[in-house]
């Protein structure tokens, strides 16, 4: 288990365009308030968090593979490429750092294109459909997994 106070925040393509992209999927919330509810979430357990987003999947898959050498775990956004990406779950198992995977809508009630996610078995967390709110919900279970303090 890492010794690092660390998280890694990862979001995926076109997430940087929440609070302007389809406001009644994902709401108005921006990315930025995504980036500030994590890091006050991990911030309250003693916890930073490096961010990255990015339109372009060897971009994650490259902060992906940096994380392995100074944080405790990951947590997950992937957008689109949940339900693409074979590489960017092998980044993650790679790494074999504890990962949580959070979507801001429920992608069960969706596409059935969007029912499958390539994360699903690597990550030992996982929120959907809690808008913005499920990354402190991820953030949280993560840091519980990584502490060993299952009651939070």
């Amino acid at each position: 288990m890492s010794t690092s106070r660390r998280l890694l925040l990862v979001n995926g393509p076109n997430l940087n365009l929440l609070g302007i992209r389809e406001p009644d999927v994902y709401g108005r919330d921006t990315l930025a308030d995504v980036e500030r509810i994590v890091s006050e979430t991990a911030a309250r357990r003693g916890f930073e968090v490096r961010a990255v987003q990015s339109n372009h999947e060897g971009v994650l898959l490259d902060a992906i593979h940096a994380a392995h050498e100074d944080c405790a775990g990951i947590v997950i956004n992937p957008g689109g490429l949940s339900h693409t990406s074979v590489v960017l779950r092998d980044a993650l198992a790679g790494v074999a750092l504890p990962v949580a995977e959070v979507h801001i809508s429920d992608v069960q009630a969706r596409e059935p294109f969007r029912h499958r996610s390539y994360i699903a078995d690597v990550a030992v967390v996982h929120v959907t459909g809690e808008g913005v709110a499920g990354y402190a919900k991820a953030t949280a279970l993560l840091l519980d997994v990584i502490t060993g303090n299952a009651d939070g």
